[in-house]
């Protein structure tokens, strides 16, 4: 069983690259998709309209660190437009900071891993990663009109 699994999760990991390296755009929404949804689940949990969960709270955690660890690779300069895409020509422009605001993400949501043991240090933790992803969007993303 175990193996089925192991199998069936390189399969889906491989899909997933290649998938990333022929439409990055794709990939990307899919990715920042996840993202939000786990920044939903944290933002209940935040506010106390979700009951705090701890294992929830490191997925949380986790996801955000894979996120800032692939998400810099998603940009290739041949991804600048089409796609339905969001991303402002400024990524390609000032690359090393984008690149850096994500380095900021991942490294940030590694010490909220190790800082949040309970509710009320989610609560204090949270709300400030989160900062991370609105600095980058307000750079980096148009709009939505």
């Amino acid at each position: 069983m175990n193996r089925t699994v192991l199998a069936v999760a390189a399969i889906a990991i491989g899909v997933t690259a290649v998938g990333a390296q022929s439409d990055p755009i794709a990939a990307r929404k899919e990715l920042m998709k996840g993202i939000g949804a786990q920044t939903k689940t944290g933002g209940g949990m935040a506010k106390g309209e979700v009951p705090y969960d701890q294992s929830k709270a490191q997925a949380i955690f986790a996801s955000y660190i894979d996120a800032a660890s692939k998400a810099p690779g998603l940009f290739p300069p041949t991804s600048k437009s089409g796609g339905d895409t969001a991303a402002l020509p400024a990524i390609w422009e000032n690359k090393a900071d984008f690149e850096a605001k994500f380095a900021k993400l991942g490294a940030d949501a590694k010490e909220a891993q190790a800082k949040v043991k309970d509710a009320d240090s989610f609560k204090t933790v949270f709300p400030e990663l989160t900062k991370d992803c609105g600095s980058c969007h307000q750079t980096y993303r148009a709009k939505k009109s």
